[in-house]
């Protein structure tokens, strides 16, 4: 089994998507105990001096200004666990739930949060044992960090609430015993430290980013698919075209598309009554590229975050090695939630892309009569994929709503003392349905696309080649889903050629 270790300060994008979606085991590096323990011990020399320390010696929000006793420091941590639980809808699923786990224990390990060892452990121990809090999707307003879910995440570490185990959900004490776990008392800072920070929406960012970049792989060979079917043409790609726009991630589409079409038999030759393709065919590389740009960069973003300390109050020390305790506000979303909301519009472009060339396919009058009608040959008594289009339509429209930035909003909450909010985990929400939807949508495409070169073999003769890129999608989808005669049921198809998605790219 790989392992991780995590020390605050290196965790890496790969490495939160091997947890998530595996068995990575997981560690804590010797120089974050030291880090953690010092924190931790510094908290209580605060408590032992009798200092005014939000959150430690204060309630929380509005309620800042009440002084909590020292003897009550316990109660008053447990309290923000449970009164924070307050989220609902449908729980995270388990990767992202572990991508969760492993940011904010990472995030804990930098030594700045006032956590003890033992109350870090234990996330890492549930990580291992594969012991997932469930943690519903809504709640979070996405400053002050992600309250209502972190909470989620915190009470399993107190046997409260619930956990999914061995893919049976229970409550969270017998969950803890079926691994031989016991839960924490909470002691100061630590209930504060546990629930406040950007957690959440880095996680699912993270998922989503990983995601985005393997659904740009795939629209390029969708595309490229389409073009062969439609006859278009691979002029639009020549490299001095896009050398004389020095977009780096516009150039390398191009080169992408290139390499997909490469020895291609379906490509039209120059041909002076039909000099260029519509837009959805020839500025692949363009729009593409443009997207990949927001790719990146929110992936920049997430690969920023994953080793940010983003709770508060924070931890410092003086030249002296004097403990002093520091609030700001690390825990606002905004970096990330306006970063998710690039990608989800980026990924809109990439939907709109794909439906209005599934259009073509479709629309003989729109390719030309290359294609019949539908991509049927007797329309009329058959639809052939006319509704294929319908729902690519609709799909691509959603997005479109989806789009709007969920950072553009902001509510005031806890008495207007925190007077603006990201809104970034609905933002990561978001971006997570639109690039669903652009899932369902490319393999719309790639059935259409499939069953238009099959028509097309019928007039170019059946020994054209594909594409290097093209011919493994094409192969692969028709050892799924046949050549369709006439009309049939055809959402086990769409659901096949989905499933396949993995494979192809």
């Amino acid at each position: 089994m790989k392992s991780i270790v995590l020390d605050g300060e290196n965790l890496t994008f790969e490495q939160v998507v091997e947890v998530a979606n595996g068995d990575t085991r997981i560690e804590i590096a010797e120089s974050a105990v030291e880090r953690v323990n010092r924190a931790a011990e510094a908290v209580d020399k605060l408590l032992t001096r009798g200092e005014i320390a939000y959150g430690i010696t204060t309630g929380f929000g509005a309620l800042k200004d009440k002084i909590i006793p020292a003897d009550q420091v316990e109660t008053l941590q447990r309290n923000i666990v449970l009164s924070h639980a307050v989220g609902v809808g449908e729980p995270f699923d388990v990767p992202t739930t572990r991508a969760i786990m492993l940011i904010r224990a990472n995030t804990l390990a930098r030594g700045f949060s006032g956590i003890r060892i033992e109350t870090l452990r234990l996330v890492v121990d549930l990580l291992n044992k594969r012991v997932h809090p469930v943690i519903p999707e809504k709640g979070s307003l996405g400053a002050s960090g992600d309250l209502a879910p972190l909470a989620h995440f915190a009470c399993v570490l107190i046997g409260e609430g619930e956990a999914e185990f061995e893919g049976s959900v229970m409550p969270a004490r017998e969950a803890l015993e079926k691994v031989r776990l016991e839960p924490v008392v909470l002691k100061a800072k630590e209930g504060l430290a546990l629930t406040n920070g950007t957690t959440v929406m880095t996680a699912v960012g993270v998922v989503q980013t990983h995601r985005a970049q393997r659904l740009a792989d795939l629209a390029e060979k969708a595309g490229c698919l389409s073009l062969e079917a439609l006859n278009g043409t691979a002029a639009a790609f020549d490299a001095r075209i896009h050398d004389l726009r020095p977009h780096p991630r516009q150039i390398r589409c191009a080169e992408n598309l290139r390499r997909i079409l490469d020895g291609s038999d379906f490509v039209r030759d120059h041909d002076p009554k039909n000099i260029q393709d519509a837009y959805t065919l020839r500025c692949m590389p363009q729009v593409y590229g443009a997207v990949r740009d927001a790719i990146d960069y929110v992936e920049w973003v997430m690969s920023n975050e994953l080793n940010a300390v983003t709770d508060n109050p924070l931890i410092f020390f003086d030249d002296a090695g004097e403990p002093e305790i520091i609030s700001g506000g690390n825990f606002h979303g905004e970096p990330l939630a306006l970063s998710m909301d690039y990608l989800a519009l980026a990924l809109t472009e990439i939907g709109n892309m794909s439906e209005r060339r599934i259009m073509r396919l479709v629309d003989a009058d729109s390719n030309g009569h290359v294609l019949p009608p539908f991509l049927t040959r007797n329309s009329g008594i058959n639809s052939g994929f006319m509704l294929v289009q319908y729902t690519a339509a609709a799909l691509a429209s959603e997005n479109k709503v989806l789009a709007h930035p969920a950072s553009a909003d902001t509510i005031p909450s806890s008495a207007n003392v925190e007077d603006h909010v990201s809104m970034g985990v609905t933002s990561a929400l978001k971006l997570r349905d639109v690039a669903e939807n652009l899932e369902n949508i490319l393999a719309l495409e790639i059935l259409c696309a499939a069953q238009g070169i099959d028509l097309r073999r019928e007039s170019v003769g059946a020994d054209r080649s594909l594409g290097a890129g093209t011919r493994p999608v094409y192969e692969r989808v028709r050892k799924s889903v046949p050549f369709i005669e006439t009309d049939s049921l055809m959402y086990p198809h769409i659901a096949a050629v989905r499933s396949l998605l993995d494979d192809i790219c």
